[in-house]
């Protein structure tokens, strides 16, 4: 997981050993609790105690909009998945009182490994970066063969019209949470509606697949768990594909997620996402290609995700110290999308 940064001091920690010691197995009197950096949703602790080595994850502190930070929704799809292929944590208990830490919560066992938050993948040797990239493609792929029904998450979201409400969902929170005015952002909300593909397909889809919400083998490059599921639902897999290109080639390597859009790929053994994406239709079974309109979607969903992050800064419950700064790229993504249109 991500670097540990420094010990929290807003969860009542007592309260929490306490709790844990009556609930599950192995916990001892003595709890270790350190909070995770580097995220922008849920805040996460590393937790050990006694025999155990867990991962307690919980809602932010404060209003939050409607839908978000949705941990139960969290923990019922990585428990469903469990003997799916898609990899994983253990889920280990969830707490519905919200009088233990503030909030509700989720603990699961620890997986050890990497997580790479920089696409260029520079402490990888350049002949081994591609297989990364193959891992990435293949899981998602699995990801979106997942039976729902079979698994239980038949209900877990709406069967087709998923653009359709992205849409919708992501107009309303914009209005919600917007700090000024936009331009780009006002002509997607009219463009995107009016460009509504006619393919309607329905996979499970984890809703923030990247890089940096992966963990790899700790030598080797194979993906050990998929983490953050917040945003993951019934919907459109293109959508998930998109979501995972503009984090990679359309951020800049000074931006979130430390894209590859000013990098020479080739040079530097990474592949380009035509290469990405071919390989995932490859193994997902899926129909291409990746279109003009998914990616347009992706980055304006994300947009929106961005400001709220900025308006979470400004209230002061925002999960990351650098949420303002974050913040400053809706603006940015907005305009990418916007040239994907004049640009068409």
């Amino acid at each position: 997981m991500t670097a540990a940064t420094r010990a929290p001091d807003d969860l009542d920690v007592p309260a929490l050993t306490a709790y844990l010691a009556a609930t599950l197995d192995g916990i001892g009197r003595a709890l270790t609790l350190t909070r995770l950096g580097g995220g922008q949703s849920n805040p996460t602790y590393f937790l050990d105690s006694g025999e155990r080595r867990l991962v307690l994850r919980k809602r932010p502190a404060g209003t939050l909009l409607p839908s978000a930070h949705a941990i139960d929704r969290e923990y019922r799809v990585q428990a469903a998945l469990r003997d799916t292929g898609v990899a994983v944590p253990e889920m280990v208990h969830f707490c519905t009182d919200e009088r233990i830490v503030g909030t509700q919560f989720y603990v699961m066992e620890r997986v050890e490994g990497r997580v790479l938050h920089d696409n260029a993948l520079p402490g990888i040797p350049t002949p081994e970066r591609r297989s990364y990239f193959d891992a990435l493609a293949l899981m998602l792929a699995r990801i979106h063969q997942v039976d729902v029904s079979g698994v239980g998450l038949g209900d877990y979201g709406r069967s087709g019209g998923f653009a359709a409400r992205q849409i919708a969902r992501w107009t309303r929170q914009w209005q919600l949470s917007r700090t000024a005015d936009n331009a780009a952002m006002d002509r997607l909300i009219d463009w995107l509606p009016r460009n509504l593909p006619d393919d309607d397909q329905t996979t499970l889809v984890h809703g923030d697949f990247r890089l940096g919400n992966v963990m790899f083998h700790p030598t080797e490059p194979r993906i050990v768990a998929v983490l953050d599921w917040e945003l993951s639902t019934l919907g459109h897999p293109l959508a998930d594909l998109a979501h995972s290109c503009i984090y990679t080639w359309m951020m800049r390597p000074d931006e979130y997620g430390r894209g590859l859009s000013d990098v020479d790929v080739a040079a530097v053994g990474l592949p380009d996402m035509d290469s990405f994406t071919r390989r995932y239709f490859d193994a997902s079974g899926q129909t291409g290609p990746l279109t003009r309109f998914y990616l347009v979607l992706a980055l304006f969903r994300n947009a929106v995700i961005f400001e709220g992050i900025a308006a979470r800064a400004r209230q002061g419950n925002a999960a990351s110290d650098d949420a303002t700064e974050v913040g400053r790229l809706a603006p940015a993504l907005a305009a990418r999308a916007a040239d994907l249109i004049a640009n068409a």
